[in-house]
């Protein structure tokens, strides 16, 4: 039988059809199917398989990390404005699997010209980080790229050799002939060289590291090994700029040489003070512990061999620092130096060091003030600070954090002191997930400016706000890797997880949301937890079923979009038709304001009395896991009149269209 010919215009027609059908029943349809389970993909199931990682939301009984011990000698060349390095990396395989290469983050690299990058533009383009020496456990690596070879080259470990590949790039794989065993460990050594990128034309942090030829701001500044935990193994994300990084714990022996008269600041501790510093200066800090003074330790007619240090041609700074996650460090020829203290809860004042230009004074007027308030603030909200000191460094980069370092001035002083929390003690994942990083940071910003000002903070608005930006096209999800959120990164990292934190606020109390992120960070403190840790951890913490909660959060763009449908009174009952047309669900919170006079209010089970004519009554999400968009909330105090109803009082729910929250009874 010959195929039945249909007419073009018939096949347009029921093509277009059923989609237009689809989306006008998807609007008007008054069922939904919630769900309720956080998603799992491969990599957290096979940690729950191998048991380091459960849904208490702690580490697991098995939980592993490698330890990376960094022994780094550096040396700046003025002239080319270059960094000189030799380092080792002992690394150890606390793993239960066999290490077959390693892999190395080369992140200057990105100032190559022929590298991937995401939004950042360096100032310049550079050679990049240069290795010109590589072994491992004393054997020496062909630094020879080889080429793969395929089938026809016969099997790819014939003929096996120590070698690496990417050399040119951000992250660079060293194949071992011999596997590091678990339980073991290896020793790496790297020679290499590199430039710090200057000028005015950088774009985005650490993009520009030096002033001229007289202020350095090394970041990132040398190979560094790649985390590698039980969730993917080695981290491969290509370093693109704008995402952060995500390290190994370990601990930096490093020293440093730089010209005589040049002040040094770093992560660490300064080891040898005799021979950098002059007496003068040693005796300024002796004293900076003992009030909340401000100390000047060198001032700015203090420049140069004698007078800002000992004297010499150059000078090597001998910084140690026990478990942290990078190193960084600045050094100026005519640097001002002042320092004060901070009271850390049950653990004692740390001094805070300033540097800065002279001319720069005026952006470190308030610097000492706001990181004590931040360092002391944040201890007492989250975990004690774990570390010996924290240094302020003036330079290019005025926002940007590493551990006992903060690049910045008094404008972002308490952000980038709060990344001292996490990253730095919590060791979350910023490439992957930057909302764990950025997003936590910015919710407890707010409760550090709040503090400040000796107000209770306000989460009001946050999480209803959210509705003006769910289902935007261009937004990504929360889970999905921040190395790759394009246009919508500052909102995805930065913002959204502060909306997140009210909605949840919202739900079981702000107290309740700080006391058990509290408890998640002492859990996790010089660990590395993932989003599902974070999740599954503050569910137990609340004591709830959260599950749908963060699907719709971190998978999801959905939102809410709740409002009055209807309003009727029979005697002394009244029904509040509430529907939802969003995705997500929420709780159903309605204030009620009644008027002035009239009967007596009897009270509701679900009602909680604000003032003697306002009432919250509440009902808990559950009211829609049966599928159902519209809920009939049933009111009865007795007969008094209703004046107003106002659907999510406090604005938590992420709503597109809020102005249909309110009831208004006509006159």
């Amino acid at each position: 039988m010959p195929p039945i010919k249909i007419p073009s215009s018939v096949l347009v027609a029921l093509a277009f059809v059923p989609a237009a059908v689809a989306a006008q029943s998807a609007q008007e349809s008054d069922t939904r199917a919630i769900r309720r389970d956080i998603p799992m993909t491969k990599v957290i199931r096979r940690a729950f398989e191998a048991g380091t990682r459960d849904t208490t939301g702690r580490p697991g009984p098995k939980y592993w990390q490698l330890q990376t011990d960094f022994t780094i000698k550096a040396r700046l060349d003025r002239a080319t404005q270059s960094i000189f390095g030799k380092q080792t990396i002992v690394v150890h395989n606390n793993s239960t699997r066999k290490l077959r290469q390693i892999v190395l983050r080369l992140d200057h690299n990105i100032f190559r010209a022929r590298v991937p990058r995401g939004s950042s533009v360096p100032a310049e383009t550079t050679d990049g980080m240069v290795v010109t020496k590589l072994a491992v456990n004393g054997d020496k690596v062909d630094l020879t790229p080889r080429p793969r070879r395929g089938r026809r080259g016969g099997r790819r470990n014939r003929g096996a050799r120590l070698s690496v590949r990417g050399l040119d790039q951000t992250v660079a794989h060293i194949s071992l002939t011999q596997p590091i065993e678990p339980g073991t460990k290896a020793t790496v050594a790297i020679d290499w060289h590199t430039k710090l990128p200057g000028g005015n034309r950088g774009r985005g942090h650490r993009m520009t590291q030096r002033w001229g030829d007289t202020l350095f701001q090394p970041t990132q500044w040398f190979p560094r090994l790649a985390k590698y935990d039980d969730l993917r193994g080695w981290d491969t994300n290509v370093y693109l700029g704008p995402a952060e990084f995500f390290n190994n714990f370990g601990r930096f022996d490093v020293k440093i040489d730089v010209p005589a008269g040049w002040i040094v600041t770093a992560t660490g501790v300064l080891q040898n003070p005799k021979d950098v510093l002059t007496k003068k200066a040693r005796d300024r800090l002796a004293r900076v512990l003992q009030s909340d003074d401000e100390i000047t330790i060198v001032g700015p007619g203090e420049v140069g061999p004698g007078k800002a240090t000992a004297v010499g041609k150059r000078l090597e700074w001998h910084f140690v620092a026990d478990l942290v996650n990078d190193f960084a460090w600045a050094t100026a020829e005519n640097y001002v130096w002042k320092a004060t203290r901070a009271s850390i809860p049950g653990k004692g004042p740390i001094p805070i060091h300033m540097v800065h230009l002279p001319e720069r004074a005026r952006w470190f007027n308030r610097a000492g003030a706001i990181t004590r308030h931040a360092l002391e603030f944040y201890s007492g909200l989250w975990a004690p600070y774990a570390f010996p000191q924290l240094t302020l460094q003036d330079g290019p980069s005025s926002g940007m954090e590493y551990p006992m370092v903060i690049n910045s001035n008094q404008g972002a002083a308490d952000h980038e002191v709060a990344h001292q929390w996490w990253p730095m003690m919590v060791g979350t994942n910023e490439t992957w997930y930057g909302w764990m990083d950025e997003g936590l940071n910015s919710y407890m910003n707010i409760l550090s400016r709040a503090h400040k000002r000796g107000v209770e903070p306000n989460l009001d608005g946050h999480g209803q706000s959210y509705g003006r930006t769910a289902g935007d096209e261009s937004e990504p999800t929360m889970m999905w890797c921040s190395n790759y959120g394009g246009g919508q990164y500052s909102f995805q990292t930065y913002r959204k997880a502060t909306l997140m934190l009210s909605m949840l606020g919202g739900i079981v109390g702000d107290e309740a949301v700080r006391e058990a992120i509290s408890d998640y960070t002492k859990a996790w403190i010089f660990k590395h937890p993932s989003p599902w840790d974070f999740a599954f951890f503050l569910s137990n913490a609340l004591e709830r079923d959260l599950g749908w909660f963060w699907y719709y959060w971190l998978w999801t763009t959905e939102s809410v979009d709740g409002s009055i449908a209807k309003v009727t009174t029979s005697g002394t009952k009244t029904v509040v038709t509430v529907r939802q047309d969003g995705q997500m669900p929420s709780p159903i919170v309605l204030k009620i304001e009644f008027a002035g006079d009239g009967p007596a209010l009897v009270p509701m089970k679900n009602a909680k009395m604000v003032n003697d004519h306002t009432a919250i009554v509440t009902w808990p999400v559950d009211v829609w896991f049966g599928g159902s968009r519209t809920f009939d909330a049933r009111l009865d105090f007795g007969g008094r009149a209703i004046k107003k109803i106002t659907l999510d009082p406090r604005r938590r729910f992420p709503d597109r269209k809020p102005g249909d929250n309110y009831w208004t009874k006509s006159d």
